[in-house]
């Protein structure tokens, strides 16, 4: 069991890892599965992955404020922007375009609607 967790573990950091860069695939939650398989399987996994930048700028800072900050939000939908503007530009089918350009409003949508807006300053956090 334990050797099927850490595999588990490691495919769900490749594909939290490539989530970075491929807008329509999450990264924050292929990272906390691999977080837990690799808490009931191995420390040595967990400590590499909980110590890793990533980890901590997708996972950990979310698990601890709930939330983004506005400038963090426009970072990811810069990339988001960039990425899914050159895939519509690229394909040739129309009603893919169309898909694509759904998925890029529901996700700006679900950004600030349902993901709480930080203050840039930390000593603000007390008042909101």
């Amino acid at each position: 069991m334990k050797y099927l967790l850490i595999t588990l573990g490691l495919i769900f950091a490749v594909v939290g890892f490539i989530g970075i860069v491929v807008p329509l695939l999450p990264t924050t939650p292929f990272l906390l599965l691999a977080a837990l398989c690799f808490s009931r399987s191995s420390k040595k996994f967990n400590h590499w992955l909980v110590n890793t930048k990533i980890y901590d700028e997708y996972v950990e800072s979310f698990k601890r404020d709930r939330g983004f900050t506005l400038k963090k939000k426009f970072k990811i939908l810069i990339s988001l922007y960039i990425l899914m503007g050159f895939s519509i530009l690229i394909i040739n089918n129309f009603y893919i375009r169309i898909t694509l350009l759904v998925m890029v409003i529901i996700q700006t949508v679900v950004l600030f609607t349902f993901v709480r807006t930080l203050p840039n300053n930390p000593s603000e956090k007390g008042k909101e």
